[in-house]
């Protein structure tokens, strides 16, 4: 058996950084759980007063280096040989560079090392093929952090959201970003009209990465993304018969950015809980998934119990992914939000 020690990089949230080693533990858990061999065992340990995670394995294979490249917070890993560590090269497989999602900043924005977490313990959690490009839609996607790292990992993206400012400052931002880096690509804002009414925007993206992988030199196939305003329980009409791999979205916390329904006599009030959004719309996400696709969200645990999200996932048809490393995802954000996350698939 041997020890690998993994480096975790820094993150800007103190918060988030004092339970990323937790979190990272059950992330690689996650990822390796469905690879060949035993188990690795993945424990948190110090060595000279730095933090490590120990990642203890008989050697380290191409599936699970492959792994250990997508981890959210990885910054290097050692294989410890007696006192002495050893560096291991690992290149992550990034398209884009990581400021295509760390440039924006704005009030509600996603940890982006969190965004991964969530995008790497979905995808990993597919019971379907997982050749890229994955389609993945973010139904809630806010200002884009999902969907650009959902691009960083090569795959196509889509998104509805609700806030029209939200995405003309996503689609500004991109088309910016994507003529600084000097990237091919075409970005389009559109409206969208049906039976003569007005049903909002669209934002139709298209760019080619600028590699296939780090270590290649020519440019890799082009990537779409598709964002719609407009209310996310009418997902699956602005799609129609598109359907996804994977769906994938940080839910409102009802604090800073409450979920707006329109349903029960709640109409154009401040719901302060995600509860009502996504009694209505999970059922609306899960038609949207292909077989053996699967759900991976983040929410507030004080406005919806674990529980009755399962039987929220479970009664549209999804079954929750609910032992071992699932349930190891808690953390603080702050004194009103405990985010925890959530994955079901469809079978």
């Amino acid at each position: 058996m041997t020890d690998y020690l993994i480096l975790l990089a820094p993150s800007s949230n103190r918060v988030y950084s004092g339970s990323a080693d937790t979190l990272v533990a059950a992330e690689l858990e996650v990822m390796c759980g469905g690879l060949p061999g035993e188990p690795p065992t993945i424990e948190p340990v110090t060595v000279a007063g730095v933090g490590y995670l120990q990642l203890s394995l008989p050697e380290l294979g191409a599936e699970t280096t492959a792994a250990l490249s997508r981890l959210s917070a990885l910054f290097a890993v050692f294989e410890r040989v007696g006192d002495q560590l050893r560096p291991i090269e690992v290149s992550k497989p990034d398209l884009f560079d990581d400021d295509l999602v760390s440039i924006p900043k704005y009030q509600g924005k996603t940890n982006e090392q969190f965004t991964r977490l969530l995008l790497n313990v979905t995808l990993a959690s597919l019971q379907r093929p997982q050749e890229a490009p994955l389609s993945i839609l973010d139904p809630l996607c806010g200002r884009g952090t999902t969907l650009s790292t959902g691009l960083i990992f090569g795959h196509d993206v889509a998104g509805v959201e609700g806030d029209l400012k939200a995405v003309e400052a996503y689609a500004a931002f991109l088309r910016t970003y994507l003529r600084r880096k000097r990237l091919k690509h075409s970005a389009e804002m559109s409206p969208v009209r049906r039976d003569g009414k007005s049903l909002g925007r669209r934002l139709d993206v298209e760019v080619t990465p600028p590699r296939t992988s780090p270590s290649a030199s020519g440019p890799g196939r082009p990537l779409s993304l598709t964002v719609f305003s407009g209310d996310t329980r009418q997902s699956l009409a602005l799609y129609g018969k598109r359907r996804f791999d994977a769906v994938v979205t940080d839910a409102p916390y009802g604090v800073v950015h409450g979920s707006h329904t329109d349903v029960r006599g709640v109409s154009g009030k401040r719901d302060r809980s995600p509860a009502g959004l996504l009694r209505d719309a999970v059922g609306v996400w899960a038609q949207q998934l292909k077989k053996g696709g699967a759900l991976g969200l983040s929410w507030n645990t004080y406005g919806l119990s674990r529980e009755d999200l399962t039987a929220i996932a479970e009664k549209a048809g999804l079954q929750a992914c609910a032992d071992g490393p699932y349930l190891r995802f808690g953390h603080r954000v702050d004194s009103s939000i405990y985010r925890d996350l959530f994955v079901a698939v469809k079978v």
